[in-house]
């Protein structure tokens, strides 16, 4: 879907590369999906830590204005649905009020009283599409849904947004002046390697944590908001996913392998594992390698809840992934237990883990396909497939893919820990510490 949100831009005039704004634990995914695509980013500016979109958007802003003052900012959400040509033609329209001076938003034409979405009641015309904002009004009860949708004179709020990156940043130091000073001190103590700007976590860390909505656009007297024609999608929810996507003559809509008898109006999404439904209705089950979500549809957007209490619990499921994509490819965990743990590795052309060594660690690597360069200790060889080599505690080592294939091995860890942080790093071409 990131793909998607970039590709939107395609075409659109006056529109510059994308800066994009993540958590670390997703700079090297965003990364690979957008070179995927062949769109290479501004930066990729990491999120230390979640502070919602209100600072996240101001440290976009103060990046991107200091390279252009005069530079408007289209703020996208990369979990939307939208149909881009008309897409383009209401950013067209917003930019004239963002020129202007407005914080232009997007506000949907509702199709059903909707609980799940913010609204936006519509002001007098600016000009054409674009009106002013008369209040936003939080997702509300079903009873009132309904008259707003009965009113004709409300939209659903898309959280989508074009301003002036100068423009936003006075709004907020006047709105909102923790989350400006924050994201200011943040800023200019950020580093930089490759793409990635990394926001100083301390200052990022102290600002509050308030969406852009009730930070400035609530408070603003420069709101504005397109009447658009998009078609949109916030799929927010799996049960928004399966509104989505095509479906069988049952209703249901499939992702993987999966068989069904008897079973009707569900989404199922099977990531590693075959998955069997058997005479059941409107459910949400999800399958990844390493957990697995059964949810009634229409309850499908409490999942926020289960995750709270996963965290109660001090799980880590729901942040830590079997799958960690890193500079040079990405690892996967296969299995663990005491004083051992299997990892499946994938090294891109081309590319290279750093020189380096663990300290409480051994490793056995065996190659299943490539050819792969290891440094280690004093020697280089290159392993083919079916062959392997042993990395002591202590040692040095370095894994490397100079071929032009990408290079698939078998990692066992052995020792008294296994952390990620046993590593110590003599040289890296990615500029990690």
């Amino acid at each position: 879907m990131i793909q998607e949100t970039a590709l939107r831009l395609k075409g659109l005039k006056g529109c510059g590369a994308p800066v994009v704004v993540a958590n670390q634990e997703h700079r090297f995914l965003v990364a690979e999906q957008l070179k995927e695509v062949g769109i290479r980013p501004a930066a990729i500016i990491i999120e230390p830590a979640a502070r919602n979109t209100a600072p996240a958007i101001a440290a976009a802003a103060l990046v991107v204005s200091v390279r252009d003052p005069q530079a408007l900012l289209l703020v996208l959400p990369s979990d939307h649905l939208v149909g881009r040509q008309a897409f383009q033609q209401d950013v067209a329209a917003a930019r004239q009020a963002a020129e202007g001076g407005s914080l232009a938003t997007f506000g949907i034409k509702p199709t059903a009283p909707a609980t799940g979405y913010g609204y936006i009641e519509v002001g007098p015309r600016m000009a054409g599409a674009v009106h002013r904002i008369k209040r936003f009004v939080e997702k509300p009860d079903l009873a009132r849904a309904k008259r707003f949708l009965a009113s004709g004179n409300f939209l659903w709020n898309s959280g989508m947004f074009l301003f002036g990156a100068t423009a936003y940043l006075a709004e907020l130091h006047r709105h909102a002046p923790k989350i400006f000073s924050a994201a200011r001190h943040a800023v200019a103590k950020a580093t930089t390697d490759l793409d990635f700007v990394r926001l100083e976590r301390k200052a990022f860390a102290a600002s509050p944590a308030l969406s852009v909505d009730y930070a400035v656009m609530e408070k603003t007297i420069s709101g504005a908001v397109v009447k658009s024609r998009m078609r949109w999608s916030d799929v927010g929810s799996w049960s928004e996913l399966w509104q989505v996507s095509g479906k069988d003559a049952a209703g249901n809509a499939l992702r993987g392998d999966v068989s069904l008898r008897d079973a009707k109006r569900s989404f199922v999404h099977a990531g590693s594992r075959h998955v069997s439904l058997l005479g059941v209705e409107d459910l949400v089950v999800v399958e990844t390698d390493d957990a697995v979500l059964v949810a009634a549809k229409d309850r499908a957007q409490e999942v926020k809840e289960v995750v709270a209490q996963l965290d109660r619990q001090k799980r880590t499921e729901h942040v830590s992934h079997s799958r960690v994509y890193r500079p040079w490819g990405y690892y996967e965990t296969v299995d663990e237990g005491d004083r051992f743990q299997v990892k499946r590795l994938m090294v891109k052309p081309g590319h290279a883990l750093s020189l380096q060594r663990h300290r409480r660690r051994a490793e056995h690597w065996v190659v299943v396909q490539g050819t792969a360069r290891v440094t280690r200790g004093g020697r280089t060889l290159n392993l083919r497939e079916n062959q392997s080599t042993y990395i002591p505690v202590g040692m040095k080592h370095r894994l490397a893919n100079a071929t032009k294939a990408p290079v698939y091995l078998v990692e066992v860890q052995s020792g008294g820990y296994l952390g990620e942080d046993d590593i110590e790093r003599f040289e890296d071409r990615y500029n990690r510490v």
